[in-house]
C-alpha cells in the first residue's frame, strides 16, 4: 500500500480555507455518508474545509468475507479482541497522506481536525494519537480505541493535550456503549482529556449530537462567525 492520495468528496473552499476536517466513514459506507451532516454543524464560518475519503474496498472476515469498503479487516468485537494491526497501520498511511495534502495547501497541523465515525473513529483516535505535530482535535462517534496495547510506546507527546471528543449510543447494538466507555477510560488512564457524550440511540448520530459536535468544533478550531 502507498501513501497516493484515497478518492475523496471534498466540501467548502477549494483554497484559502480556515481550517480543515478530515471525517472517515464507518465499515462498508463511504466518503458521501457524512456529506449531508455539514449544514448541520452551524458553524459560525464558511471557511471551513471537510474531506470524507473513501476507505479502500477488501474482504471483512466478520461480515463473512464479503468486500466491503473498510479501514482495516474486522476480526472480531470488543477491546481486547484480534485486530487487524497491519491493516490499521497500512490505512493509517492513507489518513497521513491525506494530512500532509491539506498542509501542502497552507494549513497548520495545529488547524486540522481528524474526526470518524464507527470504524472511522477508530482510525482517527489511532492516526492522530500517533501523529508527529499537534492537531487542533480528534473526534470518535460510535466508535473504540484500536490497538491501545500498544499506545503507550507508539503515542507522539506532540498530541498529548490535543482535545478529544467521543460520543456513544447507549443501545449501541454493533459497537456496544460498553466498549465506548472502557475505551475512553483506557485513554483517560494514559492521561488524554475526553469530551465525552451520550445518547438514547443506536449505532448513529442524532441531532442533538450533531449541534454539540458543531460547538466543539467551534470551540478547538477557535472558529468566528
Amino acid at each position: 500500500m502507498t501513501d497516493e492520495l484515497l478518492d475523496r468528496v471534498e466540501l467548502g473552499p477549494s483554497e484559502q480555507a480556515e481550517a480543515c476536517v478530515i471525517w472517515l466513514h464507518g465499515l462498508g459506507a463511504d466518503g458521501h455518508d457524512f456529506e449531508p451532516i455539514v449544514p448541520e454543524l452551524r458553524l459560525p464560518t464558511e471557511s471551513v474545509r471537510f474531506v470524507f475519503p473513501h476507505a479502500p474496498s477488501q474482504p471483512v472476515t466478520l461480515n463473512g468475507g464479503i468486500s466491503m469498503r473498510a479501514w482495516y479487516d474486522l476480526l472480531d468485537i470488543g477491546l481486547n479482541a484480534p485486530q487487524d494491526r497491519d491493516g490499521i497501520t497500512a490505512n493509517a498511511r492513507h489518513v497521513e497522506a491525506l494530512m500532509a495534502h491539506e498542509k501542502a495547501r497552507g494549513l497548520a497541523a495545529d488547524r486540522l481536525v481528524l474526526a470518524g465515525f464507527s470504524q472511522g473513529g477508530a482510525m482517527a483516535l489511532h492516526t492522530g494519537l500517533r501523529h508527529g505535530e499537534a492537531l487542533a482535535g480528534i473526534l470518535a462517534l460510535s466508535s473504540y480505541l484500536p490497538l491501545h496495547d500498544s499506545l503507550a510506546d507508539e503515542a507522539n507527546p506532540a498530541n498529548a493535550a490535543t482535545p478529544i471528543c467521543m460520543a456513544h449510543g447507549t443501545g449501541d447494538p454493533v459497537l456496544p456503549f460498553e466498549l465506548g466507555t472502557t475505551s475512553r477510560d483506557e485513554l483517560e488512564s494514559h492521561g488524554y482529556n475526553i469530551d465525552w457524550y451520550e445518547y438514547p440511540m443506536q449505532h448513529e448520530v442524532c441531532l442533538e449530537e450533531i449541534r454539540a459536535i458543531g460547538q466543539w468544533l467551534t470551540r478547538v478550531l477557535a472558529l468566528k462567525g
